[in-house]
């Protein structure tokens, strides 16, 4: 897959569509989702051209692989979601619904979340 770098995600690093920034550093851009699907639900964006988890895996170095991890779990401790838990989920390709081709982890909590798959 080649990276569209017509994506949402990519207009919002660009900075040509806002967002409600939770969060920023060199490797990760954290925003609140605009169509929550929890009390809480941030997603995290690395700042590089990543089509997937697989893409990100594969090309990212591991300086931006390190600091995109370390971006979710302080987002997450910052949303104060440590103690009662919270869920990270990332959609990889048509059968898990990616919306958007840019790799990125939502970060759901705020209440319980049930089972994650029906």
């Amino acid at each position: 897959m080649i990276y569209d770098r017509s994506n949402i995600f990519a207009r919002i690093l660009r900075g040509e569509i806002p967002c409600k920034k939770v969060y920023e550093d060199p490797y990760a851009l954290a925003f609140h989702d605009i169509n929550p699907q929890a009390p809480t639900h941030i997603l995290v964006i690395p700042k590089g051209p990543f089509c997937s988890f697989a893409d990100f895996s594969a090309q990212a170095t591991e300086q931006e692989i390190t600091g995109f991890i370390r971006a979710v779990g302080l987002v997450a401790r910052q949303a104060g979601l440590d103690d009662s838990g919270y869920r990270l989920l990332a959609n990889h390709g048509p059968d898990s619904h990616q919306e958007v081709p840019h790799f990125h982890v939502h970060i759901a909590g705020g209440r319980p979340l049930g089972k994650m798959l029906a």
